[in-house]
């Protein structure tokens, strides 16, 4: 038993990280987003824009990529916890269940949606006032 609750400390420690770093992803996307709608309307120019656009299209793919991660480690922690016995070998390996568990479905989850959603709708409503 002790091995096994070794094993899902590790498992849990992996998916702490995964989501320390989606945290981190989000809070610098808005930082490096914010500064160029600011400098957008202070430059009045549209390229400023699309240079945040592009770096928010950037940030949603390595967030979604960080998502995807911590939700197979979850799968793994839930099978480990679920098993029988003591005979665990410290596996790591998330491979099982990578069908199940895509960068492109964690990109499109709702609270994804909702906040690189929310920053995309902000491009397209500074684009329309300037």
């Amino acid at each position: 038993m002790e091995a096994k609750l070794k094993h899902l400390e590790f498992i849990q420690s992996t998916i702490n990280r995964m989501a320390g770093n989606s945290f981190l992803l989000k809070g610098w996307a808005v930082t490096i987003v914010g500064a160029l709608f600011a400098l957008t309307f202070k430059e009045v120019d549209p390229l400023y824009l699309l240079i945040s656009l592009v770096v928010l299209v950037l940030f949603w793919r390595l967030d979604s990529y960080y998502l995807s991660r911590e939700r197979l480690f979850i799968k793994l922690y839930e099978r480990v916890s679920t098993s029988e016995g003591d005979n665990t070998d410290f596996s790591m390996n998330t491979k099982p269940f990578e069908k199940e568990v895509t960068v492109g479905g964690c990109a499109f989850s709702e609270t994804m949606r909702l906040f690189y959603g929310g920053l995309a709708v902000a491009h397209i409503i500074i684009f329309i006032f300037i």
